[in-house]
């Protein structure tokens, strides 16, 4: 091998070895978002769910209405919509709709501004804002009936299912 070969031999490979090098640390950047950024995100959905919680709480008192999407009456999936539309979640106007649209979660993964769905028969008849539990009991936010009001409610049937955004 001559001289001038050999000098070329060795400048060419530390420039390959140089350009696989950018080439995949480009890739993997591309393709592998920074973990701190989906944390952000995450943490992001999570203020606004704690958010959409408030307003539901500022409606309490509000009358029953059926059909009722706020500001001053609501039905059980219209005080959803609106807390969650006010805190900048996307959520449908219906129960059954939010409950096609919602992530589904095990009961024991709830947490606090997350969705709890009434089944009968596996038909969704009501939602409500899930706020915590109590001495083991379950706790919601919700509007429930005709004659009654916007208030907060201990749950009265192990017939549901949770759901969330997050």
């Amino acid at each position: 091998m001559s001289a001038v070969r050999r000098r070329m031999r060795c400048a060419v490979i530390p420039f390959v070895f140089v350009a696989m090098l950018v080439t995949s640390l480009a890739i993997t950047l591309v393709e592998a978002p920074p973990a701190e950024a989906s944390t952000r995100q995450e943490r992001k959905v999570q203020r606004k769910i704690a958010h959409s919680v408030k307003v539901a709480r500022s409606q309490l008192g509000d009358p029953y209405r059926y059909g009722a999407a706020g500001p001053n009456a609501f039905d059980c999936s219209g005080l959803t919509s609106f807390a969650y539309h006010r805190a900048g979640l996307a959520l449908p106007r219906t129960s059954d709709a939010q409950f096609r649209f919602v992530r589904k979660i095990p009961k024991s993964k709830i947490r606090r501004g997350d969705l709890m769905f009434f089944l009968n028969g596996g038909d969704v008849y009501h939602v409500g804002i899930f706020l915590g539990r109590v001495r083991g009991s379950a706790y919601i936010l919700h509007a429930p009936n005709s004659g009654e009001v916007v208030h907060r409610a201990r749950v009265w049937t192990g017939q549901w299912r949770a759901g969330t955004v997050r």
